[in-house]
């Protein structure tokens, strides 16, 4: 039974929605396909109507989560002002708490260097991140705001990873603001 093409899509939706939000919260390999159908009231054979494999919906996650990402960059201004509250916001305790929402940089690139079908997806994120940070933030150097946007984009993301792997509340919140007081 043929079901109609806005159903489809809508499934196909939830599904990358869903499988987004747990490979985030739990790693790649901490998430069966299984579980994400389960998480999104599908049962689990039409999974490969939507998908070639879990390989292919990792890919297709970053690919939403990254047009997600850089969708809500762009919506911030170009001033001062606006660049200290994405910092702020990014390096915050709400976000460090909230993986599966989160940032997908911070949640699964160390996961992304040992899943080949989705370096081509990351890096094509990482350098449109980098190109919206370069263009849209207020750089005191135009002619470095790429390096800036790298040094930039690295510590948010080295803090965050850090911050979420430590078992000491203090510590984590210690990274976090000292990375945060570097961009106010």
């Amino acid at each position: 039974m043929r079901y109609p093409k806005s159903e489809t899509a809508e499934k196909h939706q939830r599904i990358l929605i869903e499988a987004s939000r747990l490979f985030r919260e739990k790693g790649f390999n901490g998430v069966t396909v299984s579980q994400i159908m389960q998480a999104t009231g599908l049962t689990h054979g039409p999974f490969y109507n939507h998908f070639k494999s879990k390989e292919s919906l990792m890919a297709a996650c970053i690919e939403y989560a990254a047009k997600e990402s850089l969708q809500e960059m762009g919506e911030h201004s170009d001033s001062p002002e606006s660049m200290v509250e994405y910092v702020q916001r990014f390096l915050s305790i709400e976000h460090r708490d909230s993986p599966g929402t989160g940032c997908l940089m911070s949640a699964l690139g160390g996961e992304v260097r040992n899943e080949v079908s989705t370096q081509k997806h990351f890096s094509h994120y990482l350098l449109g991140v980098i190109e919206m940070m370069s263009n849209h933030f207020p750089w005191a150097a135009e002619q470095d705001a790429r390096g800036d946007s790298i040094r930039m984009l690295s510590s948010m993301v080295g803090a965050m990873v850090l911050a979420r792997a430590v078992d000491d509340d203090e510590l984590s919140e210690e990274i976090l603001g000292e990375v945060r007081s570097a961009y106010r």
